[in-house]
């Protein structure tokens, strides 16, 4: 972002970049342990990220505030306009996110009280696909990078691809023991919020996008095929 002749609008801007930042770790840092805790069956993990989540609600009213006094202050136009804009929107989906995450973790919380059903490879990999949309989506943010954003935005279908299988294998677990139908809910919905994280990731990178060239783009977002119903 170029540099403004009044020097307290610059740093007014970059403290809704640092927050939108902090945001982004944060966000990060609670999808990566929430599903460390699944993994690892680690339920006082789980119940630690359950609680983070209060501050990255607090952290979104903060960037809220800054956007509304930059608004009412300084009248952006044109670019600036854009991009404060667009970090009220990123900061409302990163808190979505958060939301996802401590979901994950409540169910983890669940799942480490059953006795394991099936293998979390395929959440694992979820979670890697999503977690580095996330960070690129964010790195896109901070450096006002287009490129980078419709790289992101171009990697939701693996994801998809991903869920899809995950679907499909513990729907097989619960029709060969209904004795897993139980632990396989559980492992369902945290794959369809880790799923939804990747959305919000796009949704991030879509944002990045219009802020610094001014147009949405253009193509529908790429999508797996043969999603399963429940999915959507």
């Amino acid at each position: 972002m170029r540099e403004h002749t009044v020097k307290s609008y610059d740093e007014d801007l970059g403290r809704l970049r640092d927050t939108i930042s902090r945001m982004g770790g944060m966000a990060e840092n609670q999808l990566s342990e929430a599903v460390q805790a699944l993994v690892k069956r680690d339920g006082e993990r789980a119940a630690h990220v359950v609680q983070l989540d209060t501050q990255l609600d607090a952290l979104e009213r903060e960037a809220g505030q800054n956007v509304i006094r930059l608004l009412a202050l300084r009248q952006p136009m044109a670019q600036d306009l854009r991009l404060i804009i667009a970090s009220l929107k990123i900061a409302s989906d990163l808190e979505r996110i958060g939301d996802y995450a401590k979901n994950v973790a409540k169910r983890a919380l669940g799942l480490a009280q059953l006795p394991p059903v099936a293998s979390a490879s395929g959440i694992l990999r979820m979670s890697e696909l999503t977690l580095g949309m996330l960070k690129d989506a964010l790195d896109a943010y901070l450096g006002r990078d287009a490129e980078k954003a419709v790289e992101v935005w171009r990697r939701d279908e693996p994801v998809d691809e991903v869920y899809n299988a995950v679907f499909r294998e513990l729907l097989t677990y619960m029709m060969e023991d209904p004795r897993n139908i139980t632990a396989c809910t559980h492992l369902l919905f945290i794959a369809k919020n880790i799923e939804r994280i990747g959305d919000h990731a796009t949704n991030i990178a879509e944002v990045v996008y219009f802020a610094v060239r001014g147009e949405a783009l253009g193509d529908a977002r790429p999508k797996g095929k043969d999603e399963p119903l429940a999915g959507r």
